[in-house]
């Protein structure tokens, strides 16, 4: 009685996955339509997401101004590696959303 479900539930399941690739072979354009579409949707987000990283690189450097010139006044004597951490952050932020234009060709 045990191997009759079984069988029924291999069958079945035989049966999708028969389906399933009949309808994949249908599709034609080995996929370029899909390729061209995810394109074309990256590509409109590029433009925002460069504004993005920018909008963050100006609030990360507005704060870390403000850390730099605190422990400046105080007479903090790592001044100048908190200045090298603070610039360099700060020019990754902007060049990041000059290459993600440049990577994507916008």
């Amino acid at each position: 009685m045990k191997t009759s479900i079984y069988f029924k539930k291999a069958v079945a399941v035989a049966t999708l996955v028969a389906m399933s690739v009949g309808q994949t072979m249908a599709q034609g354009g080995n996929g370029v339509t899909g390729i061209n579409a995810a394109n074309t949707s990256l590509r409109q987000y590029v433009g925002p997401v460069s504004t993005l990283c920018l909008a963050i690189g100006a609030i990360v450097g507005i704060i870390g101004g403000v850390r730099v010139y605190i422990k400046w006044n105080s007479g903090d004597q790592d001044i100048n590696k908190e200045i090298m951490g603070w610039g360099g952050s700060c020019l990754f932020l902007v060049l990041v959303g000059t290459i993600i234009k440049a990577f994507f060709g916008v």
